[in-house]
């Protein structure tokens, strides 16, 4: 079969845990992957340890937190001359442990910018490639965390996530504000109300563009992988107690390589085709887990945050409006 009859999937943040998961799943399904990260040696050590196919992936270098560099990914993947059908949203970084926020080459708060508004440029560059696919299914899909609804158990452990007003939007994330509500830099809440941000912007893309383009926008909660490299910045026994706390005293434990299949299940298979849905497992799941439509945290389903979210994120990320606007 010729390389560009293949569907091809976008996956950024493909080197490690469950995008390099499902980077493999989609690979053995058949889809032609492109691996998005920001270590392209790590990444080609990645795919060569899950057994990936010579000819079945391409890596290409991205630093979500660098809007320039998201701008010449987009670039670097159209000189490829592929068709996109799928994107994966999947990059995040997590720093529990920063006294201090980091900023991105913008000046931008580094959680948000890498979780958040990186991907937000992402997907409204890329949804160009996904309306000019001749498939009749194309998906877009971002993931999701427990930890941004309150109204889960694995959501309820504090700093909670609360995005205000969207002050930090307004006020540029510059110096000396780096969070998304305005107030003090709490590192985990950071990360926290970046993902919200991620299931927002997955709903207004839905409320948006669904009609208009036929693509199907989706998020998911995998299950918890406490194994992964999200959790590389932590206390080294955290790194250790918490796979075994997840394993045998909360039963929330999945492993990456479930929880990979799981988001190729998403991307690929035909009962995942509801748009502006966010799907889940549950949080204490037997093997068998059968997933189903999970409501998202009250912020997470705020229409009109979602609006403002939109156009602030535009703003900072410097995308035209009118170029924006559902066709």
């Amino acid at each position: 079969m010729d390389q560009h009859q293949k569907s091809t999937v976008i996956i950024t943040g493909a080197s490690s845990g469950v995008g390099l998961q499902a980077a493999r799943a989609l690979a053995q399904r058949g889809w032609y992957v492109v691996m998005a990260c920001r270590d392209v040696v790590k990444a080609e050590k990645a795919a060569q340890s899950v057994g990936m196919a010579q000819g079945s992936y391409t890596i290409l270098f991205v630093d979500l937190a660098s809007l320039e560099s998201v701008r010449q990914f987009v670039t670097d993947f159209r000189a490829s001359g592929r068709s996109l059908e799928a994107l994966v949203c999947n990059a995040a970084i997590y720093m529990p442990l920063l006294k201090e926020p980091l900023r991105s080459p913008e000046g931008y708060e580094l959680s948000v910018a890498t979780n958040h508004l990186g991907h937000f440029l992402l997907c409204n560059l890329m949804l160009e490639d996904l309306k000019k696919s001749p498939a009749a299914d194309k998906r877009l899909v971002i993931l999701g965390t427990v930890t941004h609804n309150p109204d889960e158990l694995g959501g309820k452990i504090p700093p909670r996530p609360d995005l205000g007003d969207l002050q930090g939007f307004e006020q540029g994330f510059k110096a000396p504000i780096s969070m998304i509500d305005g107030k003090k830099f709490e590192p985990v809440k950071a990360y926290k109300d970046s993902k919200v941000c991620n299931v927002l912007t997955m709903r207004e893309l839905h409320r948006r563009f669904h009609n208009s383009t036929g693509v199907v926008f989706s998020s998911l909660y995998p299950g918890c992988v406490a194994t992964t490299a999200l959790f590389r910045n932590h206390y080294p026994l955290f790194q250790k107690i918490f796979p075994l706390f997840q394993k045998y005293i909360t039963g929330g434990y999945v492993s990456e390589e479930l929880s990979g299949e799981r988001v190729a299940d998403v991307v690929a298979k035909p009962e995942y085709g509801q748009s502006g849905t966010y799907w889940s497992w549950g949080n204490r799941q037997k093997k068998a887990g059968k997933s189903f439509v999970q409501k998202v945290s009250p912020e997470a389903r705020d229409d009109a945050k979602a609006v403002r979210l939109w156009e602030l994120s535009a703003k900072l990320v410097g995308l035209e409006e009118p170029a924006m606007s559902a066709k």
